[in-house]
């Protein structure tokens, strides 16, 4: 009698956290990124640039500022992945959290083929719930053409990773 029991105690509990791990999966979102798409940020030029004018595009979205060094280190792997995958429906934007004469003078030094928006430190903290609870540069956001997040990376990205990710998207 007590192995039977121990045997129903211990199936009643499997399935409980079954049950439990079951609806934590199902009713877990990914991060909804309509905060993200409706900003609208300067260029270095002043000109507001709404996000949602690329919309249907696959939006890679990354965070950061002349002074980040990781942030420096991963910007050309981005440029040519803009020039090699634009073609193919890919945006990159560079929201800058720096001032706009800095972001000018390093976006020419780069070559920057890419939008590069102006964003204050109040605009990183609407990451936090994006994935980046460090509020931590660089940080980057690939969404796909139906503006839904796929990858939420904070720190630099890996070519292998970036390239991947976009390939599965375009």
């Amino acid at each position: 009698m007590t192995r039977l029991r121990l045997f129903i105690l211990l199936t009643v509990g499997v399935l409980g956290l079954a049950l439990g791990i079951g609806a934590a999966v199902w009713y877990r979102s990914a991060p909804d990124a309509t905060a993200l798409l409706a900003l609208s940020l300067p260029d270095t030029q002043g000109v507001a640039q709404p996000l949602a004018q690329w919309r249907g595009k696959v939006l890679v979205v990354n965070f950061w500022a002349t002074w980040c060094g990781p942030c420096r280190e991963e910007m050309p792997e981005f440029v040519r992945a803009q020039h090699d995958l634009g073609p193919q429906g890919v945006q990159f934007v560079g929201i800058a959290v720096d001032k706009p004469a800095l972001v000018a003078q390093f976006s020419k030094e780069l070559d920057l083929n890419y939008p590069a928006l102006i964003a204050g430190y109040d605009t990183v903290d609407l990451t936090k719930p994006l994935g980046n609870h460090l509020v931590a540069l660089p940080f980057t956001l690939i969404l796909d053409r139906d503006g839904h997040i796929v990858l939420a990376q904070v720190g630099p990205l890996k070519p292998g990773q970036l390239r991947s990710t976009l390939g599965n998207l375009i």
